[in-house]
């Protein structure tokens, strides 16, 4: 069986497979994105790309459905939330295209007071290689490919195994919006074809959305060749409730916080930190609702919670659970496990000396913190190696100011969840990773500033 293939997590069904690109194939895709970035980048400007862009949008929004059903197959995201991600996406490509020329206007050297003018001009690099994770197999395409594309750069992409069909019709999108051959390629390629395309001298830089261990792995050789790279990689995000004048709205937003897209987003809420005097009406309140959601038919409109995106996903989360109790952590709520089936599950007293306190986990489970002060709730908070999102929820503006300023991650989102927007950036630090998308940062990472220096 070929390596890319659908596999409907909820039912084990295969579907259509796809053959992986030959090494010759691969070594032609280079070629003919490096032969795009010499003609068509060169002589097209940010505004005629950036309307082709706006293309690439509408047609997501025309293929909406047909997009949404694609991925449910694939990772088995309930089909309103996989609408929602089609939106979002096609969202994210107009955002681009109605703002770039703005963002890539030249910028005068305001400092500068020499004789003539100094300016920075924005301009393309090259042959960019884009890998992708198949948990959000549009979105995470999106804010990669849609400021680069108008920057100038062309893009190889190699998306997850088990998103061959999404994979497909983005890059047919692609096609259909009047890019020309080379300039967005979808890539059916392995790891080693990966690395050996990241050491080719055609090649500028690479951004990759995944794993702590391939993140490490593709900066190794990018490194090693001199390439350019963002990573955005795992996160452990606390949701810290300090104080609040509505506990049912807290709880409803933790809820969401951990469990959307069945729980597999990297800046999900996935440690709950909860001030004492709170504690225990939130544990309550929340293990009541963890518990309470129901795996159900992801192709039903009205579905929260379906099954986990694949075999290993459900096995790999289950193994880790074990894991966690074995070492000391206490069940509060649990649902059976059937098969990729797998219900909400509630953690408490899991100390430092657990595994799973410093462990991403990848589904519907929640570890729960109590803690005396706004003190321990920070300190807690910035103890993991992780640091991409966080969440804070205090009535008290002073306490957000102060708590805000202390958490070690990329992002803090207050009092709210699901606040994510095309103009927001988006990244981490610590061992999240490095870089940003979305906003106007997520096209200022590749990108040459070439300074203009006119004496007369």
């Amino acid at each position: 069986m070929s390596k890319y293939a659908v596999i409907n997590p909820a039912t084990g069904e295969l579907g259509k497979q796809y053959p992986q690109i030959s090494d010759a194939e691969m070594q032609a895709a280079i070629g003919s994105a490096h032969d795009a970035y010499k003609t068509w980048s060169k002589s097209t400007t940010v505004a005629q790309r950036a309307a082709m862009i706006e293309t690439v949008a509408g047609l997501h929004r025309t293929k909406r459905q047909e997009l949404a059903e694609i991925i449910v197959r694939e990772m088995g995201k309930p089909i309103a939330q996989a609408l929602g991600e089609v939106d979002f996406t096609a969202d994210i490509y107009s955002f681009y295209a109605t703002n770039a020329e703005r963002f890539l206007a030249d910028e005068p050297i305001a400092e500068f007071e020499g004789e003539g003018e100094a300016f920075i001009r924005r301009s393309a690099l090259g042959v960019l290689i884009g890998i992708m994770p198949w948990n959000f197999p549009y979105y995470q395409v999106a804010r990669f490919a849609g400021p680069n594309l108008i920057l100038g750069n062309t893009i190889l992409l190699k998306h997850a195994a088990q998103c061959p069909e999404s994979s497909e019709a983005m890059h047919n999108i692609f096609a259909e919006a009047g890019f020309p051959a080379g300039a967005y390629t979808n890539v059916y390629a392995d790891s080693k074809q990966i690395a050996d395309a990241i050491a080719d001298p055609r090649v500028q830089g690479v951004s990759l959305t995944g794993s702590e261990r391939a993140g490490a792995a593709v900066a190794e050789v990018a490194g090693r060749n001199l390439k350019k790279v963002v990573l955005e990689l795992g996160g452990n995000d606390p949701f810290i409730l300090l104080s609040t004048d509505d506990m049912d709205y807290a709880v409803d937003s933790a809820i969401s916080a951990r469990n959307d897209n069945n729980g597999q987003a990297c800046n999900a809420g996935k440690r709950f930190i909860i001030i004492e005097d709170l504690y225990e009406e939130f544990l309550e309140k929340f293990t009541a609702k963890m518990t309470s959601l129901k795996v159900e038919d992801a192709m039903n409109e009205d579905t929260y919670l379906s099954p986990l995106s694949s075999a290993g996903a459900a096995e790999g989360l289950a193994a880790q659970l074990e894991n966690a109790i074995a070492n000391g952590a206490t069940v509060h709520g649990s649902s059976e496990r059937n098969g990729t089936h797998f219900g909400g599950v509630v953690l408490t007293h899991v100390t430092p000396a657990n595994p799973a306190h410093y462990e991403e986990f990848f589904g519907p489970v929640a570890m729960v913190y109590s803690v005396k002060s706004e003190a321990e709730a920070v300190e807690l908070a910035n103890d993991t190696p992780f640091g991409l999102g966080s969440y804070l929820f205090s009535t008290d503006k002073a306490q957000v100011a102060r708590v805000a300023d202390q958490i070690e991650a990329g992002m803090v989102y207050v009092n709210g969840v699901a606040l994510d927007s095309p103009e927001l950036p988006f990244g981490g630090v610590k061992r999240s990773g490095f870089g940003r998308e979305l906003g106007r940062y997520g096209i200022e990472e590749f990108v040459n500033r070439k300074l203009i220096r006119i004496l007369k």
